[in-house]
């Protein structure tokens, strides 16, 4: 069992930053890739970034590509979704979640936080 607990949402303005965080709980997180998913109102959960368990593969979202970035630091069972130049599409509830295999698809994961609200204003 893994427990995930994301942090680090909030409001910002097009252009900005925001850095997110996952704090996972549970055995053998360092075993586990990671990803970050959002929703939008209205849409379906996709896939934003996704990094392996070592952290030495990250993959990517083309609409994210260039502006996202995922790290991970096993020693504190944390994974990071740095977000930069935002855009008000980026406007979604952001989840981090953990499977046993590198993958891009909802289904393919075990493990899921409860999410964080990221807003972008224009």
């Amino acid at each position: 069992q893994v427990q995930l607990v994301e942090s680090g949402g909030g409001l910002v303005q097009a252009g900005g930053s925001l850095r997110l965080s996952c704090a996972a709980s549970g055995r053998s997180f360092s075993t586990y890739a990671m990803a970050w998913f959002r929703q939008a109102p209205g849409k379906e959960r996709e896939f934003v970034l996704g990094i392996s368990w070592r952290g030495g593969r990250t993959y990517y979202a083309d609409s994210v590509k260039g502006r996202f970035t995922i790290s991970r630091d096993n020693a504190k069972n944390t994974v990071y979704l740095q977000m930069n130049n935002l855009k008000p599409e980026d406007t979604a509830v952001y989840y981090c979640a953990a499977s046993p295999r590198q993958a891009m698809g909802v289904t393919e994961y075990d493990y899921w936080g409860q999410g964080t609200q990221v807003t972008v204003s224009s």
